[in-house]
């Protein structure tokens, strides 16, 4: 089944040192400075160091903060000349542990440590954007502790990209909070939605609320009451389709899908560990006798196809919606590949400016529901003063 867009990672980039104007023919910053978190992942700088040379390559209207071990840093930058050039350290040999509560992360790293040096810089409008592949509970009690939540916003969310059948979708929320009410999914399908205007350049991206069922009358108040909001709002900026079940997902049924973080987290875990099992079967199935692996050998440019596809790096990262700053969170056992594309989603959420995006559809999103509020309300009975008066 082909592909229904392209992302815009692959439609080419600007070229450094010229001015890039968006499709309001408004200027935009020539440079997008991306601070990194370092000493953050399994494998801290030499991933991430690698990861930026590869993203550099690819923008080069790049600047890093890089925030860690200087001397690390520095030894790992030497041979790279380009990177170096393009790169400030800030120095830090504070780590926060990858198996360190949220608590303890506020508690031991704020101020000193690599991931909170790194949101700083954002906080103190030195970088556009942090990268990290630390800690996820910390780096999300950290952002939102230092950048706050937007206008409005009560809880974050993570969102990211989910290879499909029909290119690739967005899934939120991934596991930020547990639990939603009905504004809550409103929130996440327009910062679902202004993600996908960003990313895959489309005007009126499609919105799924994943459910139990496709009908109406099926799964949660609070999902139906979404669903009746989203419906009746009938907005330019977002198309919404309606429910959406658990294989809608790989379907590609729909640009974004909107989900609850406790069912999100769980419908990603699920299909990571399925994409696992099917590749032990296959390893398993094709070394299991000598005409499969002659087998293998007839159809090996289609099962390198196929691992392409699946490659998880290239869908590395997720983006931290509903904060004032971008920040994205890279997979901690990643390599330098992935990083890379963690790096580039963050270049992507800068230079089409989704923080914009978001705001201004939220402000419509926000401006509807109070009319529908204010249209639900039932007519009771007459003010206290006009009681009295009669």
């Amino acid at each position: 089944m082909p592909t229904r867009y392209v992302r815009r990672a692959e439609m080419g980039r600007p070229i450094g040192g010229t001015e890039v104007l968006n499709r309001q023919g408004r200027s935009m910053p020539q440079k997008v400075r991306i601070a990194l978190d370092a000493m953050g992942g399994d494998h801290g700088p030499p991933v991430v160091v690698g990861g930026a040379g590869i993203s550099l390559d690819r923008h080069p209207d790049t600047e890093f903060v890089m925030v860690g071990d200087q001397p690390t840093l520095e030894s790992l930058l030497a041979d790279r000349p380009a990177l170096r050039a393009a790169s400030r350290i800030v120095h830090t040999d504070v780590a926060v542990k990858m198996d360190d509560k949220p608590s303890q992360a506020l508690r031991h790293g704020r101020w000193k440590s690599s991931m909170w040096m790194a949101i700083d810089a954002v906080k103190r409008g030195d970088a556009d954007v942090v990268v990290s592949a630390g800690n996820t509970g910390a780096l999300m009690a950290m952002a939102k502790f230092h950048l706050k939540t937007m206008a409005k916003i009560e809880r974050p969310a993570i969102a990211a990209l989910w290879p499909t059948l029909r290119g690739e979708s967005i899934v939120l929320d991934l596991g930020a909070s547990i639990g939603a009410d009905a504004k809550h999914l409103v929130d996440l399908a327009v910062m679902g939605g202004a993600m996908a205007r960003v990313l895959f350049d489309l005007e009126r991206p499609t919105i799924g609320l994943l459910n139990i069922g496709v009908e109406e009358v099926k799964g949660l108040e609070e999902v139906r009451e979404a669903g009746h909001i989203l419906r009746a709002a009938g907005r330019r900026d977002l198309d919404y389709f309606g429910f959406v079940e658990g294989d809608d997902i790989g379907k590609g049924t729909v640009d974004v899908v909107v989900t609850e973080g406790f069912a999100g987290n769980i419908a990603l875990k699920t299909a990571e560990g399925t994409a696992k099992q099917l590749g032990e079967y296959l390893r398993a199935a094709m070394s299991r006798s000598l005409f499969a692996k002659i087998g293998y050998l007839f159809a090996r440019n289609a099962f390198e196809a196929v691992k392409d596809k699946m490659d998880p790096r290239k869908v590395n990262g997720g983006v931290f919606l509903g904060l004032n700053g971008v920040v994205i969170k890279s997979h901690g056992g990643t390599d330098p590949e992935g990083f890379a594309a963690a790096v580039d989603l963050g270049y992507d959420m800068v230079r089409y400016e989704l923080l914009a995006k978001i705001s201004q559809m939220l402000g419509t999103a926000q401006a509807e529901m109070s009319a529908k509020s204010a249209a639900d309300k039932p007519a009771t009975d007459k003010p206290a003063a006009e009681s009295m008066s009669s």
